[in-house]
């Protein structure tokens, strides 16, 4: 509990009853707390004090500003990327969520690093930092950011500089649509997920603000051009070196004990709550499966209520927490395959494969569904499996745990694949040639 008692988070909900009053401050403090609990990171939408948390860094750069206007150095001209030829890249984000993180912001650095583009990033709650970023930027590139009286202060300085935005999203967290047909939202009392559905305007006005948008799936592209008249383009997750490095050393480490035990293992591996509406699209096929053999296992990575399993399947079942990146993939490197249905809804439709690149990057095959981007990443036959129907499940257990050699070999193409298709490169599958354009251009 001591998590929820840190004096920055108390002074936060004093703060939010002088403002807005008990009842509010409550409000916020129980969405914050229930996030937590179920292992959602709270950003900026669902910070305790949300509007109030930053009131004052909302005026960090007022001063300053008033100096500027007042000895006629307000305006800049021309801009930056006119003088420069080098470009600098000034990427203000929502870090909270440790995946996000890796694949939309660290990733996308070191991306651009290899192109001869210097990247200066910042959480978006670091005003100083995200200010002092921006002073020698060419361009300014925002992530699952929403319309606050802060990262409008950013906005407003950009243009100030005269830095063209760019706005990155991997998730449609601006579409009532999309949430209200999510089923993974029953997993969430009513009163949260009515608090996403408030906030997706707010995600909106910031996206409708900038020059570009840039998405990480053709299905999330597809949904977007339906909320806006700016370009859309793609930039997908990739496997950077160190996913690589990683999930050789996990790999490495797996390989005899995943050898001398004899047992087949299904991973399903969930990184939030609410994917028990996923696994139920083929629980029926899983049971089967396993109940079909003693030595076969489903092993469940991650947030998940096991008590949503049957009993009598219990006893077959490896559970583990969830961990840090690198515990993630030394877990998954012991599954034989990983198995990634989803449930066909539009937030679904927008998702990435990065469960594939995770399970590639230990050299184990992937087993999916048609929903979601993740089937254009599986080579099915060479890599994986793809299942487009109930009984192609079926048949895709049951055809790698009769052939373990052939999951290997399978598993051993995908990271193959992964080195040589999906890593950080300039290439149009990766990223489209209008975003290095908008950049280097």
């Amino acid at each position: 509990m001591r998590r929820f008692f840190r004096t920055a988070l108390i002074q936060r909900f004093i703060q939010s009853c002088r403002e807005e009053g008990l009842r509010s401050a409550a409000r916020k403090a129980r969405i914050y707390i229930a996030m937590r609990l179920r292992g959602l990171a709270p950003s900026g939408t669902a910070a305790l004090g949300h509007d109030t948390a930053m009131h004052r860094d909302h005026m960090y750069l007022g001063k300053v500003w008033q100096t500027l206007a007042q000895k006629e150095a307000f305006h800049i001209s021309p801009a930056p990327a006119v003088l420069r030829q080098r470009r600098k890249i000034a990427l203000i984000a929502d870090m909270n969520l440790p995946q996000c993180r890796k694949y939309r912001v660290e990733q996308l650095a070191g991306f651009w690093e290899t192109q001869g583009v210097d990247v200066g990033y910042a959480h978006y709650q670091d005003v100083p930092r995200c200010v002092s970023v921006l002073q020698d930027a060419t361009h300014l590139m925002e992530y699952r950011l929403q319309n606050t009286p802060v990262t409008s202060m950013y906005r407003y300085e950009a243009h100030r500089l005269r830095l063209p935005i760019l706005y990155d999203l991997d998730d449609p967290l601006f579409s009532v649509s999309a949430y209200e047909t999510y089923q993974n939202m029953s997993a969430l009392p009513a009163s949260m997920k009515l608090h996403f559905l408030s906030e997706a305007p707010r995600y909106l006005d910031m996206m409708n603000g900038a020059d570009l948008i840039t998405v990480s799936t053709p299905g999330m592209a597809q949904h977007t051009r339906l909320y806006t008249r700016r370009p859309v383009h793609i930039r997908r997750n990739f496997a950077d070196a160190l996913t690589l490095e990683a999930g050789a050393q996990a790999q490495a480490a797996a390989g005899a004990a995943k050898r001398q035990d004899g047992v087949f293992r299904l991973a399903f591996a969930s990184g939030s709550q609410g994917h028990e509406a996923d696994f139920a699209i083929i629980q029926e096929q899983v049971s089967a499966f396993l109940a079909a053999a003693p030595q076969r296992r489903l092993m469940i990575l991650g947030h998940f209520d096991t008590d949503f399993l049957p009993t009598d399947l219990q006893k077959q079942v490896e559970t583990h927490p969830f961990t840090t990146y690198a515990r993630y993939l030394e877990t998954l490197a012991l599954a034989d395959c990983a198995i990634m249905p989803l449930a066909n809804d539009i937030f679904n439709s927008c998702k990435s494969a990065v469960r594939v690149i995770d399970a590639a990057s230990v050299g184990v095959p992937s087993i999916a569904g048609t929903v979601s981007d993740m089937a254009h990443v599986i080579r099915a036959g060479e890599t994986g499996l793809i299942a487009d129907e109930p009984e192609a499940w079926t048949t895709a257990f049951e055809q790698l745990a009769r052939d373990p050699d052939t999951a290997r070999k399978m598993g051993n193409a995908a990271r193959a694949d992964l080195e040589t298709r999906w890593s950080g490169q300039p290439e149009d599958h990766i990223i489209s040639p209008e975003i290095l354009h908008w950049v280097k251009g």
